[in-house]
């Protein structure tokens, strides 16, 4: 089985859920790639280049997407458009309605002085410092689904203190899709509070030996 992690934002391949799952997976037998979705260029980063990494890495399939918050909505935005491709999905707090939230996370005048002056200063949890991000970020999410409407089957894991990507959006999201199966956590956006439990729920659903 192929598996693709795909990393939040503003994290990396070296994320504390993305090595669990990585070693987790390869000991349970799967073929695993975690890559690194801002190209290298993290000030650059919009969905659409994030999309194309994701399109060359999966090269024609058949791939299991597991996704963490702007990954997870990637790897939905993906599996809408290429369900000959995607076979299952994982997802950890997507961030469906990822371009409408940004006024709302930040306030309207940060985003404001986002638009006018280029670039919003934000803490990289990889690199562990404030790095910029471009305006072309927002801009360029706009083109994209804020729901997309994928029909594989799938985990949705939420935590229901969530103030990033508030609980609600997925609530919706698994009511309307009866291929989805949503689990409600006790935690916040990280959810590595309950990475054991994820990873035995989302073990048996793709049908893995575990350890």
């Amino acid at each position: 089985m192929r598996i693709i992690y795909l990393h939040g934002f503003a994290s990396s391949p070296a994320s504390r859920k993305a090595q669990f799952f990585a070693s987790r997976l390869a000991s349970a037998g799967a073929e695993v790639s975690v890559p690194a979705l801002d190209g290298g260029d993290f000030e650059h980063l919009t969905i659409s280049g994030q999309y194309a990494i994701l399109r060359r890495e999966a090269a024609g399939g058949p791939v299991t997407l597991i996704g963490s918050s702007m990954g997870g909505y990637l790897a939905a935005l993906y599996a809408a458009k290429h369900p000959e491709e995607v076979e299952r999905l994982v997802l950890l707090a997507p961030a469906f309605h990822f371009h409408s939230r940004w006024p709302l996370m930040l306030g309207e005048e940060k985003f404001s002085a986002w638009r006018e002056i280029g670039v919003l200063s934000v803490f990289h949890y990889a690199d562990q410092k404030e790095r910029n991000v471009g305006w072309q970020l927002a801009e360029d999410a706009a083109n994209w689904d804020a729901e997309p409407n994928f029909t594989q089957p799938a985990l949705i894991f939420h935590g229901s203190n969530d103030p990033v990507v508030p609980v609600k959006f997925s609530e919706s999201f698994a009511a309307s899709h009866p291929n989805v199966e949503l689990h409600v956590f006790d935690a916040g956006h990280e959810l590595t509070e309950v990475i054991d439990e994820m990873w035995e729920l989302a073990a048996r659903f793709l049908q893995l030996r575990r350890q």
